[in-house]
């Protein structure tokens, strides 16, 4: 084997080109494969993106916040129908707690704050609290 030729010949054509470009050969769009100089294949790289955590927002119950006063709290801040709100507060009622939605981070801390506020500015207990999903 001659020490001049490299024992990759893919090394051989890529330093016989780089050398033509840097000698200011004129002949530089003309390649022995064809194709014009700087095509090649570009991949891309999807990114892996995870899913954001989820938090259900509860609502707990206490015996001094009057049931009208969840449903109205339930329409406003979650976005529910009349049945929705009452359905969920009769399981608020009976069970001591209920879920009023599942949202990311931020929203379900916007709701809780929302709904804590209201509360407190109305004179009732009522309590809401989030828990990761």
């Amino acid at each position: 084997m001659n020490r001049s030729e490299p024992a990759n010949p893919s090394m051989s054509a890529i330093r016989t080109r780089s050398a033509a470009y840097r000698m200011g050969n004129g002949d530089r769009d003309k390649r022995d494969d064809g194709e014009a100089p700087g095509t090649g294949v570009i991949t891309r790289v999807k990114p892996q993106t995870k899913r954001p955590n989820l938090y259900r927002v509860l609502l707990l119950n206490d015996d001094y916040t009057p049931m009208e006063f969840v449903v109205h709290v339930l329409e406003r801040f979650f976005n529910k129908s009349r049945e929705d709100a009452t359905r969920i507060m009769l399981h608020v009622h009976q069970h001591g707690v209920g879920e009023c939605g599942i949202f990311t981070y931020e929203v379900a801390e916007t709701k809780v704050t929302q709904v804590m506020d209201f509360a407190r500015k109305h004179q009732h207990p009522l309590q809401c609290v989030m828990e990761k999903k």
